[in-house]
């Protein structure tokens, strides 16, 4: 904490976006900076296991471990895919009859709760206000 943006991508963002890109069906490597932090997000390559990729991400970071300043732990953050996305939907009042305030009240008192519940029939996509 407290180094400056410069600092962090030199020592800590640029060894590891190097390291994560020469690993084994990485497609992309991007890092990011700001103070005090940074962030290094791993693509792979369409059709790759997902434990399999976390694997290499949690091998290639222990390698860097030692490469790092004092007092960088890099860690692997959670997983950010869409195996994870369920389910999105929009609600949209097409006869005009509702405002903004109850839509966002039939979201939040019912709606969500029956998606929580997986009591929603395939007819949800039919829900028109």
């Amino acid at each position: 904490m407290g180094r400056s943006p410069d600092l962090i991508e030199s020592q800590i963002t640029y060894p590891l976006v190097t390291a994560m890109v020469s690993a084994p069906k990485v497609s992309v490597a991007r890092g990011f900076s700001m103070f005090g932090m940074s962030f290094v997000y791993v693509i792979f390559k369409d059709g790759t296991d997902l434990y399999w990729a976390r694997s290499r991400v949690n091998e290639y970071l222990s390698k860097l471990a030692g490469q790092l300043p004092q007092g960088v732990t890099p860690t692997l953050g959670p997983d950010a895919t869409g195996v994870g996305w369920v389910f999105q939907y929009a609600l949209v009042d097409k006869s005009n009859h509702y405002d903004l305030s109850e839509i966002k009240t039939f979201q939040d008192w019912y709606l969500r709760y029956w998606l929580a519940s997986f009591q929603v029939s395939q007819r949800l996509q039919a829900l028109v206000f």
